[in-house]
């Protein structure tokens, strides 16, 4: 963030939490409102039955059976609400509750519904569900907000982002070409859900049409529950680049070439894990790196491997960091590769997500009242990539993080307690209130 920028949100903060501190004063603040918890527990547990397999496991992919029926039952409790909900041309589902002054520009919150294959019932599901609950409490104490709200649940996030970048206007072409987990196409899921990949554009938001964007979430990582802090304020969600790198070796005979006249690809290959994980851990952070895929040719017992393909993620806030650490394993690479006398490449993936730095006034609003309802915060990046990362290249965005248990995620052994996602969603529901009145 630049320095000008970073001063400015500052100072808007300074006076939106200024002008908050007097409506406490008066009373205004409306803190006698409670999220109902169970009321969020139980739709938990009906959403999960979406898109179970037949082997009991959660399949609630996007633009399978599984999802569609999950959107059609979310639409219709949006519908309960007064919401009217409809589907754009990305596929996202959108819900519209009127203002005091409609002039004015919407407040949107939200997340999605889709999972990963054999995922959690908590991933998306926590903040889609706590966002229709701020709506109903909202209704059922007839409060009007003078801001226009929206309700957003988002297409396909887990396959990528896919109905957030297309309404901040980065959906490509060649992107909605791009084959899903379904089996389908992008465009051809998008209308399997009810949306126009022809007419994308349509739902493309411009920076201005949102006055603010929150998402709450689970953390998806153990910080903290370890720490045992009740709501995290995210700073940004991290970039996140990957390369395939290709070690080329000689394959021969395993039992009649000596030991030092091999060109062992695998050998080269396992150095250069080793090397990743000592120069992510040489420098001070929180940055991440990890060697996830890694295959073997020929693959035989009495073969010496011949070239092996890994795939190298690093993850960070700092973009700038991301390429220092790569230059640092590139480097490492070059020696390995000599001593091992095989060669090294390393082929960039495109397409890949930049960090996001949410908006420092949403932090504060969003930190102050957490601590107004008697709640520990920790200011935190999110390692895992999430719709916000889009919709920050066009609005002022934040993002609420509740604790994981154990710190699983995209498991069926994901879990978050209903106290946590009670106060996850009184956070959310209070960070709204506050963000109306400035």
């Amino acid at each position: 963030m630049h320095r000008r920028v970073f001063i400015q949100n500052t100072a808007i903060a300074s006076i939106g939490l200024s002008l908050f501190d007097s409506l406490i004063a008066r009373g205004a603040t409306n803190n006698s409102l409670h999220i109902n918890a169970q009321r969020i527990e139980q739709r938990i547990f009906e959403l999960a039955k979406f898109g179970v397999d037949e082997k009991g496991r959660g399949y609630r992919v996007a633009f399978t059976k599984g999802d569609i029926e999950g959107r059609a039952w979310f639409m219709e409790l949006m519908k309960k609400a007064g919401l009217n909900p409809t589907i754009d041309a990305a596929g996202n589902i959108i819900g519209k509750r009127k203002g005091k002054n409609n002039a004015l520009k919407p407040i949107c919150f939200g997340s999605h519904i889709d999972m990963v294959p054999d995922g959690g019932n908590y991933d998306g599901a926590v903040g889609s569900i706590a966002a229709l609950e701020v709506m109903e409490i909202l209704n059922e104490n007839n409060i009007s907000t003078e801001h226009p709200l929206e309700l957003i649940i988002f297409a396909n996030e887990e396959g990528g982002t896919i109905g957030s970048m297309a309404m901040a206007g980065h959906l490509t072409a060649e992107g909605l070409q791009q084959k899903s987990q379904s089996g389908l196409t992008q465009a051809e899921g998008i209308k399997a859900i009810g949306g126009n990949p022809d007419n994308i554009q349509s739902c493309i938001r411009k920076k201005g049409d949102i006055h603010a964007w929150l998402e709450l979430h689970i953390e998806q990582g153990g910080i903290l529950e370890k720490e045992k802090i009740q709501i995290g304020v995210v700073e940004g969600i991290v970039g996140i680049v990957h390369w395939e790198v290709i070690v080329d070796g000689f394959a021969n005979h395993a039992g009649a070439t000596p030991m030092n006249m091999r060109q062992d690809a695998l050998l080269a290959a396992s150095k250069f894990v080793i090397a990743v994980n000592e120069e992510i851990n040489s420098v001070k952070g929180t940055q991440v790196g990890t060697v996830g895929k890694l295959a073997v040719q020929p693959g035989a017992y009495n073969v010496i491997p011949g070239k092996v393909t890994l795939g190298l993620e690093i993850r960070d806030l700092d973009a700038t960091k991301i390429e220092m650490l790569f230059k640092k394993i590139e480097h490492r690479a070059s020696t390995i590769a000599t001593n091992t006398k095989t060669k090294i490449s390393f082929n960039r993936q495109p397409n890949a997500p930049i960090p996001a730095l949410t908006d420092k006034a949403l932090q504060l609003v969003i930190n102050s009242t957490a601590k107004a309802l008697g709640l520990t915060t920790k200011f935190m990046q999110s390692g895992a990539g999430h719709d916000t990362q889009e919709i920050a290249k066009i609005a002022p965005a934040a993002m609420i993080f509740i604790p994981s248990i154990r710190g699983i995620s995209h498991s069926p052994k994901e879990f978050s307690t209903v106290t946590d996602m009670q106060n996850g969603a009184n956070v959310l529901l209070q960070t709204i209130l506050r963000v109306d009145t400035q």
